[in-house]
């Protein structure tokens, strides 16, 4: 193996992690308790709820929401 895992950079949602928790002072796992106790349950609403209730800007919701919702999917 040439590269660890850990030095393969990010991808997808997980990409925009680092600049959500410097830019907004909160963990990834906080944004995602927030997301499973909201009552709503389609993207676009999560989305939307994210940029309103909380000021996110529309790629770090988007990135937040669909990471938490494939991870819920998944079953992790």
């Amino acid at each position: 193996m040439t590269e660890s895992a850990a030095a393969t950079p990010p991808k997808g949602p997980a990409f925009y992690f680092p600049s959500i928790e410097k830019k907004y002072g909160r963990p990834i796992a906080e944004w995602q308790e927030l997301i499973r106790a909201s009552p709503l349950t389609k993207h676009s609403e999560l989305v939307t709820w994210l940029k309103t209730e909380h000021s996110l800007g529309h790629g770090h919701a988007n990135a937040l929401v669909a990471h938490t919702l494939k991870e819920d999917a998944a079953g992790s």
